[in-house]
């Protein structure tokens, strides 16, 4: 799945993939979804005119098995620099991320860095595992 334009970066590492990155500036039209079914984060925008309508509906109780927590950060206001690093803590890059910018992190490792003020919203999977659920490591940008 490469959907990369200006305003949608995909950043694998191998075979690995590492994170999404939706562009402020994005508005296609429709219903797009940016990730495949079997991640356990879907992402998907949405742009519908005046007037359309979506039936109301529930979700059924389907069963799933979550093995990998991936998260969606969505920068409210600011700038923050994210580091990127494949499964092996191996440093990959580094990505930019401004106001209204979008970012799932689908795999590997990361970091970040406020480069100004920022406010930015978090969403994972739950229940929160607390410190089950990260490992630390050394990265090219941490704190001495």
């Amino acid at each position: 799945m490469n959907m990369d334009t200006p305003f949608v970066e995909t950043i694998v590492h191998g075979l690995e993939p590492i994170a999404l990155i939706l562009r402020s500036q994005y508005d296609e039209p429709g219903l797009n979804f940016f990730t495949p079914p079997n991640f356990s984060q879907q992402v998907a925008f949405m742009k519908h005119p005046q007037g359309k309508k979506i039936d109301p509906h529930v979700h059924n109780l389907v069963s799933r098995q979550v093995l990998y927590t991936q998260e969606v950060l969505v920068i409210r206001k600011g700038r923050v620099k994210v580091n990127l690093y494949s499964s092996d803590k191996e440093f990959i890059g580094e990505k930019i991320l401004e106001s209204g910018d979008m970012i799932l992190l689908c795999g590997g490792g990361h970091s970040f860095e406020m480069l100004e003020e920022t406010s930015m919203i978090e969403i994972k999977q739950g229940p929160y595992a607390g410190d089950g659920d990260k490992t630390r490591f050394e990265g090219i940008d941490s704190c001495q």
